[in-house]
């Protein structure tokens, strides 16, 4: 139904155009994503052409590569259990939303990822407000329950777009919370850990040789055959 929505708009449009807009809230999407299962989804792009059109920046290189690192490797410099213990929370961090896109562009390897980054950063938000609410009728603080009822909330809101790497996209959204840095900084200390050379030339696993995991379904291709 939502398909042949968009393709009923877009037939009354003049001229072609890579994105309609949601009748709801009013927002242009590239895509529109239908028949989730909990396990795949159905992407249909308004305008076909789009989805050869995004190209993979070197950030977004970069990020993708850190998902084949060995994991935890800055722990020792980022303290998790100090960011919960500290309740580092509830400071305000106005670069997670530009995070989470490239964040999710990279692993998704797609362009169009804005309603998946709402739907997180609105899971994320909804969370630090439960932990308020719930601290002052039980006047205690329990860290360790907090984190990992915020590792769940997160899991489940990201599973069905990230699947294989959803453990690990939680642990680098930790230590990105618990830096407290701004993406340029928090990079910075990453390539030099990794070694990389920070101006963004990276040399190791070559991006166009990974295969995406992510079981996606054009069902425009699938209907115009």
């Amino acid at each position: 139904m939502h398909v042949s929505w968009s393709r009923v708009v877009a037939s009354k449009s003049s001229g072609q155009s890579a994105s309609i807009k949601c009748p709801l809230c009013k927002t242009d999407n590239f895509s529109i994503i239908s028949g989730f299962d909990g396990t795949c989804f159905q992407r249909h792009y308004v305008d076909q052409d789009f989805r050869n059109r995004f190209t993979f920046s070197k950030a977004h290189k970069y990020r993708l590569q850190c998902y084949y690192s060995e994991p935890g490797i800055l722990n020792d410099i980022f303290d998790v259990s100090r960011f919960w213990k500290s309740r580092k929370y509830r400071q305000s961090n106005r670069w997670l939303q530009s995070w989470l896109k490239r964040e999710l562009q990279a692993l998704m390897q797609e362009e169009d990822v804005d309603i998946v980054v709402h739907h997180i950063h609105g899971v994320i938000e909804s969370f630090w407000t439960r932990i308020e609410h719930t601290r002052v009728l039980l006047k205690k603080s329990a860290e360790a329950y907090w984190q990992d009822n915020f590792r769940i909330a997160i899991t489940e809101a990201a599973k069905p777009f990230l699947l294989a790497r959803t453990d690990r996209f939680v642990n680098e959204l930790e230590l990105f919370l618990a830096s407290g840095l701004n993406i340029e900084a928090y990079d910075a200390v990453y390539m030099q850990r990794l070694g990389w050379n920070t101006s963004g030339s990276i040399t190791t696993n070559p991006v166009q040789q990974v295969v995406p995991f992510l079981h996606i379904f054009d069902v425009g291709s699938d209907q115009d055959e």
